[in-house]
């Protein structure tokens, strides 16, 4: 739509919704929504409820959407959270905190409904320190998790049903459920039975509404009555006297605005009042119908030229529909060359949204918008020496914000005419997932503001690439036992996003974070992508890091989530070996190092690809699990993305190698052309096309 016309649209639309706000209701009373919208209410058993929550049966305006309250007869109180229906156990207003258990445990030990637990985070975010459960269906008669014994489930329909610790299972089940509780160990979940299981659960874990609850404060101290005005889409304040609506009851209004008439007026005085709004309702509306079509025939106009011009001239049309974003008062950064090599290598730390562009202390898609000038404070104006590190998409830096909290900024580049969709998707994605091995975003600017930031928990233990082959490597932290623990919790990490049909599409170690007790964090959803069902893949054009970059996908154009598991096949080999995984220093044919690799494990050389650091001659265990590891990075490394292990079978692999099961899956070396694995053989290495993903 032209820009022009969507104003002119706008306006009239505005105009015409003023008037008829203000058109008088006739009959109705003017402090209506104040007398609807009680002060505290009770539902079921919940006491003291209040806004921003509302009982199905009143108005829509006396609560925020989305806190809908089901109040039942049985004393019950339950609510709808992403089309699962949630018991309410307690509301904690001053906390903003509510305690809640799936309905469905309620009736059974085990979850009757196979739908992971998940909410919806423009609305709530886990409160405290929580602990995922995943209970594991129609397992095989064969399986023996030590971790827990066989559930049995109370009107249940399901047999042979386990409960593991943590949001990902292992892949011998036929179906899993994600449920979490109140924070507890893994000690505690395997010494548990059926019936301490449930009341584990039915204890149920806690969530906090993100509401700011400021506005609503103000009203109530002022003697008003929270409210939600769907036209602004915002917190309102009703008051019993002028004026009706507002953001808090002024103090003067009361007992200065002229009383409301107590004595019932006369029926001719009734007939003549009640005549003349139906009169000016009237000529409003034929005003309004006059204005919309005088409006729509200037927007088909304008609609007519632009298809005329953008015929044409289509590469001018399209750059016309490309989101117009100001510059940052002359500051211009530089995007580096297509490179694997940075002075510091750094992740792109991921981010939230809000659903509209207020600024700050409101939300985008969930996540908190700070302002620009709030993040500037924060980094000291952008100071050279906060900078973390850059990257292709962006420079991060340290901050610290007005509340004390430490985080990461990463400030967009602004000659990277996709940085948009690059911000859009980190916030559209993240704000929908929540995994204790995924960094946490707090929030971003406006993506109308002067620049796009991106505000993530920091994490000051750098990346696996530092610790690797980076400005850390020489520090010897990285023993085989933590890359083991590195290994697994970033396939877990991976399975998870999988299991919600989500692709990274950057997997590689410097997106990998790791905190001061060498737990990993994944982080960079710049290039993900959301994968629809019921599909086997989606076609786009490749984009990603050199020397990850899965080479069915770079040939065909398709991607799976096959994709992740090549690239972390990449990052297995870089765990083992310690070595770039793109190193033009090294020989022609070993500088990608998923060719190296493969050829090393074909001739039965693994102890030449291992870091000799690790102890491989020395240590038995080691030399068995690097062995095992390397096998299933040559697994994931296979050029056919149907030969290749899903991420689940990987991290189940992975955990059978710490644990030193002898069942653990043991690859069979193939013969595979080495010419076929190759991204660099000839030609080098493949960049990132700017085509969209």
């Amino acid at each position: 739509m032209n820009s022009q016309s969507f104003y002119l649209l706008s306006l009239l639309t505005l105009f015409s919704s003023l008037i008829l706000i203000h058109v008088p209701r006739g009959s109705s009373n003017p402090d209506e929504f104040y007398q609807t919208c009680g002060n505290t209410y009770s539902c079921g058993d919940i006491m003291g409820l209040s806004y921003p929550f509302r009982n199905m049966n009143d108005p829509p305006y006396c609560g925020y959407p989305g806190l809908e309250l089901n109040c039942n007869q049985d004393s019950s109180t339950t609510m709808i959270i992403n089309k699962i229906k949630y018991r309410i156990l307690d509301v904690r207003p001053t906390t903003q905190t509510i305690r809640i258990v799936r309905e469905d445990i309620m009736e059974s030990t085990c979850p009757v409904y196979l739908v992971n637990t998940t909410l919806d985070y423009s609305l709530f975010d886990y409160a405290t320190s929580y602990t995922n459960l995943t209970f594991l269906y129609n397992c095989p008669v064969s399986s023996n998790f030590a971790e827990m014994d066989h559930i049995a489930c109370r009107n249940s329909k399901y047999d042979n049903v386990f409960v593991w610790p943590g949001a990902q299972g292992p892949g011998k089940c036929n179906a899993s459920v994600t449920v979490p509780v109140l924070q507890m160990t893994d000690a505690t979940v395997g010494s548990m039975n059926s019936t301490s299981l449930a009341q584990v659960l039915q204890q149920g874990f806690d969530i906090r509404w993100k509401m700011d609850s400021k506005t609503c404060s103000e009203c109530t101290d002022t003697k008003g009555r929270c409210g939600y005005n769907a036209f602004m889409k915002q917190t309102i304040c009703f008051c019993p006297n002028p004026p009706y609506e507002s953001a808090s009851c002024s103090v003067a209004a009361f007992g200065v605005s002229p009383p409301l008439p107590i004595s019932r007026p006369s029926p001719a005085e009734s007939r003549k009042k009640n005549q003349t709004p139906l009169a000016i309702g009237l000529g409003v509306g034929g005003a309004v119908l006059a204005g919309i079509g005088i409006g729509w025939l200037i927007f088909f106009c304008r609609q007519k030229r632009k298809r005329i011009a953008a015929q044409a001239s289509p590469v001018q049309a399209e750059k016309k529909d490309l989101p117009v974003l100001s510059s940052s008062n002359g500051l211009t950064t530089s995007s580096p060359n297509s490179s694997t090599t940075f002075t510091r290598s750094i992740p792109s730390y991921p981010s939230s949204t809000s659903e509209a562009d207020y600024g700050r202390g409101s939300s985008y898609f969930g996540a908190h918008v700070f302002s620009f000038a709030e993040l500037e404070e924060a980094t000291d104006n952008f100071d050279q020496s906060k900078e973390l590190g850059d990257g292709g998409f962006g420079v991060v830096y340290y901050g610290k914000l007005r509340d004390g909290r430490v985080v990461a900024v990463k400030r967009l580049y602004e000659n990277n005419f996709k940085r948009v969709e690059q911000f859009m998707n980190e916030v559209e994605i993240l704000t929908k997932l929540r995994h204790q091995h995924l960094v946490t975003l707090y929030g971003c600017t406006s993506k109308r503001s002067r620049d796009l930031l991106l505000v993530y928990e920091y994490i000051s233990n750098g990346t696996v690439a530092d610790h690797l082959h980076g400005n850390r490597a020489k520090s010897g932290l990285l023993s085989w036992p933590v890359r083991m623990n590195i290994a697994i919790e970033t396939a877990d990490a991976l399975a998870y996003l999988h299991s919600s049909v989500i692709i990274h599409r950057d997997v590689k170690t410097n997106n990998i974070l790791l905190d001061n007790d060498f737990h990993v964090k994944v982080a960079d959803f710049g290039l993900s992508r959301l994968f629809p069902d019921n599909v086997t893949h989606v076609s786009t054009a490749p984009q990603g890091t050199p020397g990850y970059v899965d080479p069915e996908y770079y040939q065909c154009y398709q991607l799976t989530e096959k994709s992740d598991v090549y690239s972390f096949g990449v990052v297995l080999i870089e765990l083992i070996s310690s070595l770039q995984a793109v190193d033009t220093n090294r020989h022609r044919h070993d500088s990608n190092l998923a060719n190296m690799a493969v050829n090393k494990i074909q001739t039965h050389s693994v102890h030449e690809l291992v870091d000799p650091s690790l102890g491989f001659t020395t240590n038995s265990s080691v030399r068995r699990m690097t062995t095992l590891v390397a096998e299933l990075a040559f697994r994931c490394l296979q050029q056919e993305r149907d030969m290749r292990p899903s991420m689940r079978e990987v991290l189940e692999t992975l955990r059978g190698i710490q644990n030193g099961e002898s069942n653990a899956h043991k690859a069979e070396v193939l013969d595979i052309v080495v010419d076929d694995v190759g991204l660099l053989k000839g030609s080098g290495s493949p960049s990132s096309p700017h085509s969209s993903g």
